[in-house]
C-alpha cells in the first residue's frame, strides 16, 4: 500500500525566489472553511488584523488583540495545506521594543504553526525586523498606508503624492529590505512610486492599492468576493457578488420557515423499524 506523500507548504524563501519569475498570489483568510477554499489557488494566505473590521465590525484594526490573531491563525492553518500562512502582529504587540516584538511573534508562531509574521512600519521598525529575522522569525514588511497608524496619518488615503511622502516610503521600503524581511506589502501608494520601489528592491513587493508592476497582489477576500456592497475601495475588484446571493438565500429560508415548507419530512429523522423477536427471524 502506497503512503501518500506529505504536501509541502510554500515557504517565505520560496516566495522571495518568485521575484522576477511570476506574480505572487495572496489573499486574506480568517476562518477554516475560507482557508480551505482559497488554499489551492494562492501562494500566501494572510491572517490580517483587518479581521477586526471584516469579522468583528470594528471601525479600525486598533482593537484587535494578540489572542484574536492566534485563534484565527490556528483556524486558517487547519484549513490550509500548501499556502504560506502569515499572521499579522496587531497594534500594541510589537511597537514598544524589539524584545516585545520577539515575544509576541514567537508566541504566534508557536501557537499557530504559521510560517511568518507581518508587521507595519518603515525605518523606525528596521531594528525590530532585524532582531526578529536574526532569531529565526521570517518577517513580511508593510509600508505605505499603514492602517495601524490611521490616527496619525490623517485617515485612509493614498500616499506618495508629494516629494516628502514619496521619499519616506522609499526609505521605509529600503530599510525593511536591509533589515531582512523576505517581502514587503505596499499599500495605498500611488502607482508610479510603487512601481519604482518594486524595481529598486531585490525582495518581492506585494501590492494592495499600489501597482500592477508589484511582484504580487493581495486583497481582502471578503472584498474580492463581493460580500460588502456599502463601499468598494478603488483598488478592489469584485470577482464575485456573494453579498446579494447570501441575502437572497436568507430571505428564501425565512419565507419557507414561516410557510412551514422547511423542514420537509425528508429533512427529519424518523424512528427505526422495531427489531423482530429472535423467534420471528428464524
Amino acid at each position: 500500500m502506497s503512503v501518500q506523500a506529505k504536501v509541502r507548504r510554500v515557504t517565505p524563501l520560496m516566495l522571495s525566489m518568485l521575484k522576477g519569475q511570476r506574480p505572487i498570489v495572496s489573499l486574506t483568510a480568517y476562518t477554516t472553511p475560507i482557508a480551505r477554499l482559497l488554499d489551492p489557488h494562492v501562494d500566501l494566505l494572510l491572517v490580517g488584523d483587518s479581521l477586526g473590521m471584516v469579522l468583528y465590525g470594528m471601525e479600525s484594526t486598533l482593537g484587535v488583540t494578540l489572542e484574536m490573531m492566534i485563534a484565527h491563525g490556528q483556524a486558517v492553518m487547519r484549513g490550509s495545506q500548501t499556502a504560506c500562512v502569515v499572521v499579522d502582529l496587531p497594534f500594541g504587540s510589537y511597537q514598544a521594543s524589539k524584545e516585545q516584538a520577539f515575544l509576541s511573534a514567537a508566541r504566534v508562531m508557536k501557537e499557530t504553526g504559521c510560517s511568518a509574521v507581518k508587521l507595519e512600519g518603515g525605518a523606525e521598525m528596521a531594528e525590530t525586523v532585524a532582531f526578529l529575522t536574526a532569531r529565526g522569525i521570517p518577517v513580511l514588511g508593510h509600508v505605505g498606508l499603514m492602517p495601524q497608524l490611521v490616527n496619525t496619518a490623517g485617515g485612509y488615503r493614498s500616499l506618495g503624492r508629494n516629494d516628502k511622502e514619496a521619499e519616506t516610503i522609499r526609505r521605509d521600503a529600503k530599510s525593511i529590505e536591509a533589515a531582512g524581511a523576505f517581502a514587503i506589502v505596499i499599500e495605498g501608494t500611488i502607482e508610479p512610486l510603487a512601481r519604482a520601489i518594486t524595481e529598486s528592491l531585490t525582495i518581492p513587493t506585494i501590492g494592495i492599492g499600489a501597482s500592477p508592476a508589484c511582484d504580487g497582489q493581495i486583497l481582502v477576500s471578503d472584498d474580492m468576493l463581493g460580500l460588502f456592497s456599502d463601499f468598494t475601495p478603488r483598488f478592489v475588484k469584485h470577482f464575485a457578488t456573494l453579498g446579494p446571493q447570501i441575502s437572497a438565500a436568507a430571505a428564501a429560508y425565512a419565507d419557507e420557515v414561516k410557510a412551514r415548507t422547511f423542514p420537509a419530512i425528508e429533512h427529519t429523522f424518523q424512528p427505526r423499524a422495531a427489531a423482530l423477536p429472535d423467534s420471528d427471524q428464524k
